[in-house]
């Protein structure tokens, strides 16, 4: 039984698996012992055959109601919840899915290439932080201050030189020093220098503020659920397609309804007021009120698919890390020049895509960089604007 359930794991395309089952599996399922929602999923190939198993992933409630009674115990064990049906699987997929557990549970495990750092290379920021800006303020009203008493000592030290002392004989230092910022404050060229620096003060300020219209950088709005992704996300690693089904064939990510939610909750903390609300929406056919946090502006286009699909960027290099948000915030600027900085340093995804080669070629002859994003067109105006 061992060395067929090999074969039929070697028959299959891991990396075509792991992709299956993280799009249809991984929100319930475990690749090794793990229970998450359903029972994890190592030695599967050993305890059932390849034909119960596909009969099973097509139609687990048929299986169920046959009377068959490995199907029956674990239906009752997990508290009778019921497996999502996937009747366009069949025996390609399912070997493909066995492959990649099979691989799961052999391989070594290697670190992750880290995305934090991914994101933080291209996330740009765009200005200096008010923090900057205040520091940079105080420092300058430093040195405003040092000068003037620098100008009243060496005026002072000015008259005593020349032994202009008669008018500030009897005086204290405290009087002199008072004395010399008064000159100093009425110095034409020190008021004419405080009145520019402060008309520069406001002019900036006000040049800020006009380059953020529009810039909603750490909006974090109350959802009408309280969603939590550092618990979906993070503590429990569902993949951000499962909810979010359109970012890999649309424009838009798509907000998940309420029957992806009921996948799990139909069984899950039923008993939660927040789970139902869930419930609340379906009896009456109301869409949930999500409200939208990351938004461009009607003037600018951007595909999700072509960035997740085809370029091969991640979910947090552009959203942040997500799975530690309790509450998601809008991470990164999304301003047009946090865009163009990311197209001018991302290299073009061309492995295994003969569309580029031809491409990539020319490219090598004039350029010993890769090929970047800016190379094919990512700068121009139509791209983004049509």
């Amino acid at each position: 039984m061992i060395s067929l359930s090999k074969a039929i794991a070697q028959d299959g395309d891991a990396a075509s698996g792991e992709t299956l089952f993280n799009n249809n599996c991984k929100a319930c399922h475990s690749p090794k012992d793990e229970v998450v929602v359903g029972p994890g999923l190592k030695g599967i190939q050993q305890r059932r055959d390849l034909a119960w198993i596909v009969k099973w992933v097509k139609n687990p409630n048929g299986v169920i109601q046959a009377g068959d009674e490995y199907a029956v115990a674990l239906y009752n064990k997990f508290n009778k919840a019921q497996m999502t049906a996937f009747p366009a699987f069949g025996d390609k997929e399912v070997k493909d899915i066995l492959a990649y557990i099979e691989k799961a549970n052999t391989a070594v495990a290697a670190a992750p290439a880290g995305a934090t750092n991914t994101a933080q290379a291209v996330s740009g920021g765009s200005g200096p932080s008010d923090l900057f800006t205040y520091i940079l303020v105080a420092l300058l009203l430093v040195m405003l201050l040092v000068l003037g008493v620098l100008l009243a000592i060496v005026s002072i030290l000015s008259k005593a030189v020349s032994g202009d002392v008669s008018s500030s004989e009897g005086t204290s230092m405290g009087d002199k020093l008072r004395n010399g910022l008064v000159a100093f404050s009425k110095n034409s060229a020190v008021r004419s220098a405080t009145v520019w620096f402060f008309i520069l003060m406001v002019t900036k300020a006000t040049i800020d503020g006009m380059y953020g219209i529009g810039v909603q950088q750490g909006y974090a709005p109350k959802q009408p659920i309280a969603f939590s992704h550092k618990l979906h996300a993070g503590q429990y690693k569902v993949d951000c397609n499962y909810c979010h089904t359109g970012v890999n064939r649309g424009k838009s990510a798509t907000i998940p309804s309420a029957n992806i939610c009921m996948n799990c909750h139909g069984v899950i903390k039923k008993e939660s007021p927040e789970i139902q609300k869930i419930y609340t929406a379906i009896e009456k056919n109301q869409p949930i009120e999500w409200v939208r946090i990351h938004n461009l502006p009607d003037l600018a286009y951007f595909n999700h698919a072509q960035h997740v699909n085809v370029g091969g960027v991640q979910c947090q290099q552009c959203h942040g890390e997500i799975q530690t948000m309790e509450v998601v915030e809008q991470r990164s600027s999304l301003t047009m020049g946090w865009c163009i900085d990311c197209h001018r340093k991302t290299d073009v995804n061309t492995k295994g895509n003969a569309y580029y080669d031809k491409l990539t070629a020319l490219h090598a002859k004039k350029s010993k960089e890769p090929l970047k994003v800016a190379d094919i067109g990512g700068l121009e105006c139509s791209k983004c604007h049509y």
